[in-house]
């Protein structure tokens, strides 16, 4: 074949191939979208997903199927959906475990939270609180500390794997009170609030989003909430600087990530379907009412996630270094 002919049929596969790409990311999303969650379902990640995904699916015209992938405090759900397809049709609702504390817990994780992932926005903020049995034979914080060192050989705490937010922040708390409670991991918080509600274990801490209907039904109780205000949802918790406690501050976060080299476009498309969902009232009353801090519009962008995910990587590595050695 000659040299131009050559060159001329070059030409047109790559045109091909590209205007093939863009149509493809024209259509978006074609087809289901699957949203990884990184815990079991019933826990507060599962419990946001399903919220914001069925508002978002109604926006985009395709269902948006929960795939619960449990294992290793969610860096497991991670990295599967690091190695996906870059083509919008896997997306994941990470937080404040996967994508910064994981990198201190877990020296060799596969992934890099901070170039291994498209930020997509964020979902929503979740207060922590440090929750008991509910015949814990103590009624507050004070009370708790006293009983814990007096039977420090028997206590026990839940958590939803090493990463996890309930790992991360107890381990946090621990750390400032001088616990080293015997550490009993589930597969997720829905089953570790079963194994508190049960009395199978002393205390826990766990996200607000699934904490107030435990706690307004009676089945477990707070001790404080560890943020600087007290929580609407929750007036009648106090903050840790109440109870003495004012280093303790956590809260918790959920994000939408999509594969490295997703196309920008579907990534602005995905973000344009969380931004309604956020701006619904059906949605915004749901996530209120699980007590849930929902961000404003330039907290939602891409960038502000970016930056969010960074800035957490900093904080949280050097914490949780010091409280391992100190536990």
């Amino acid at each position: 074949m000659p040299k131009f002919l050559s060159a001329l049929a070059a030409g047109v596969l790559i045109c091909s191939q590209v205007s093939g790409v863009a149509f493809a990311q024209s259509d978006y999303p074609a087809h289901a979208i699957t949203m990884i969650v990184p815990f079991a379902a019933g826990g507060p990640t599962d419990m946001v997903g399903r919220i914001v995904g069925e508002r978002m699916a109604r926006t985009l015209g395709q269902q948006i199927v929960i795939e619960n992938v449990i294992g290793a405090g969610g860096t497991t759900a991670g990295t599967r959906a690091m190695r996906a397809a870059s083509d919008g049709y896997t997306i994941m609702l990470g937080h404040m475990g996967t994508h910064a504390a994981a990198v201190a817990l877990y020296p060799k994780l596969a992934y890099d939270p901070s170039t291994d992932f498209a930020p997509i926005g964020m979902v929503a903020g979740m207060p922590v609180l440090v929750l008991a049995r509910k015949d814990f034979p103590a009624q507050n914080l004070g009370e708790f500390t006293v009983y814990a060192k007096r039977h420090a050989a028997e206590l026990t705490m839940a958590h939803a794997g090493v990463g996890s937010v309930s790992y991360v922040t107890c381990q946090l708390f621990n750390s400032f009170l001088g616990f080293k409670p015997k550490l009993i991991s589930y597969q997720g918080t829905g089953p570790a609030m079963y194994a508190l509600v049960s009395g199978r274990v002393d205390y826990m801490c766990d996200q607000v989003v699934t904490v107030v209907p435990q706690l307004l039904s009676g089945n477990v109780k707070a001790l404080l909430v560890a943020t600087p205000r007290r929580n609407p949802a929750l007036p009648d918790v106090p903050t840790a600087k109440e109870v003495g406690l004012p280093q303790f501050q956590a809260s918790a976060w959920n994000a939408l990530f999509a594969p490295k080299n997703t196309p920008q476009p579907i990534i602005n498309k995905l973000n344009a379907a969380l931004v309604e969902a956020l701006d619904d009232e059906t949605v915004r009353k749901s996530l209120l009412e699980l007590g849930s801090d929902i961000p404003d519009l330039a907290g939602r962008s891409p960038e502000a996630l970016a930056a969010l995910v960074k800035g957490e990587i900093a904080k949280w590595t050097p914490i949780l270094k010091a409280a391992d050695q100190t536990n």
